[in-house]
């Protein structure tokens, strides 16, 4: 099993959910995050004072899923974050010990 963490823009989230839905997917977490890259934030102009948001508000979306369905999960994910613009975020993925769903007591990936 593999845990999916994606910091995406908040207007494609969505897509994403859809993406994954479209795959079988059905569980996912979301958190409002914030934080900056290689975008190193951005300027913002209130009162005609000029001043920088260091940290950029993104949402962090993560997805357990099993070997299997990696691939594909990853692919759908870039494909439905993907503006083509520095901001667009990144996919970290890591390995999963044990899953358990807490209702039923099942665990590995018959808890997913």
């Amino acid at each position: 099993m593999k845990k999916i963490e994606a910091i995406v823009r908040h207007h494609r989230v969505e897509a994403i959910k859809e993406a994954l839905v479209g795959l079988g997917l059905h569980g996912m977490t979301i958190s409002e995050v914030r934080g900056f890259g290689r975008q190193k934030g951005q300027t913002e102009t209130y009162r005609g004072a000029e001043y920088r948001i260091d940290f950029v508000p993104k949402v962090k979306v993560e997805v357990a899923v099993a070997n299997d369905k990696l691939d594909s999960a990853v692919a759908a994910i870039t494909k439905a974050a993907q503006t083509g613009q520095i901001g667009d975020g990144k996919i970290f993925v890591s390995n999963l010990e044990d899953t358990v769903r807490i209702r039923t007591g099942e665990s590995g990936s018959d808890a997913l």
